[in-house]
């Protein structure tokens, strides 16, 4: 992985970090981020920022694709992961959507659970699929 490869994989992590965060406390992004003693880094922001701009629609199209799994059944990190993954291809200057595939789907397999990866990489192929067309 290059050294802005490995950079954002960093942002991304960190911004699963403040997501989880705010939904276990239920307060917004915006509050734990202006709570954290170290600002993050603009990527990090940015990530968030659009998740937290988009996560209804995240949330139509992860119950849509995640076929016999209501939103409240679907583990907390890979909701999470997801819809950070959601608001980052919906960004202005979005990376490739294989990148930010395969940097979801490895975010679910470090912090969720064993079925996580390949979960999210279906849900997530799907959506990309429908944000694409």
């Amino acid at each position: 992985m290059s050294e802005h490869g490995t950079k954002r994989h960093h942002s991304r992590e960190r911004a699963l970090e403040i997501f989880y965060e705010a939904s276990i406390k239920e307060r917004s992004v915006e509050a734990v981020l202006n709570e954290l003693a170290l600002r993050p880094d603009e990527y990090t922001i940015e990530i968030l920022t659009s998740a937290s701009l988009h996560q209804g629609e995240a949330n139509e199209l992860i119950s849509t694709f995640a076929i016999d799994w209501p939103l409240e059944r679907i583990a907390l990190v890979d909701r999470l992961v997801m819809t950070l993954a959601v608001g980052e291809m919906l960004m202005d200057d979005a990376p490739p959507v294989a990148v930010i595939l395969d940097e979801a789907v490895e975010l679910a397999k470090v912090y969720s659970t064993d079925g996580s990866g390949s979960f999210v990489n279906g849900v997530l192929s799907s959506i990309a699929e429908k944000i694409l067309r």
